[in-house]
């Protein structure tokens, strides 16, 4: 069986690739650098639901992505979180975050509505990242 993704990611987030275990979405809001992973397990929402392999392996694609995105976008502090109360597909939220964001300090959710970006400035926005995350835990653009 082949992986489904939530429409609701779909429609909010843009696919930009696919680490080992993890399908790597780029949030549609140009206020704040925003990832999210979904690992390609169908019908689970939270992370114990996946073998131990995969909990590793999610970990370990999650931190280098934290890492890498601190380094890429300079953040002054990077939020992360599962949360699953709107849509129940796990999936890991990465966000870049500035003491001078429009949500700073609070969560970014329900703040303020998305910006979206327009039709060339996401490439320019997540170019250098992908860049760095080339080849590393098996990333693939698509």
């Amino acid at each position: 069986m082949s992986f489904i993704l939530n429409e609701t990611l779909a429609k909010d987030a843009v696919e930009l690739g696919n680490f080992n275990l993890c399908k790597l979405l780029w949030m549609n809001d140009k206020q704040y650098p925003w990832a999210i992973l979904v690992p390609r397990v169908n019908d689970i929402q939270e992370l114990y639901q996946l073998t131990v392999a995969q909990q590793i392996n999610a970990m370990e694609e999650s931190n280098f992505l934290l890492e890498t995105m601190t380094k890429v976008f300079k953040a002054d502090k990077m939020n992360v979180a599962a949360l699953g109360n709107m849509v129940p597909q796990l999936h890991i939220h990465h966000i870049a975050r500035y003491k001078n964001d429009p949500a700073w300090p609070s969560p970014v959710w329900g703040v303020k509505k998305p910006i979206h970006y327009g039709e060339n400035e996401m490439i320019k926005e997540v170019s250098p990242l992908l860049a760095e995350l080339k080849d590393n835990f098996g990333f693939k653009e698509v």
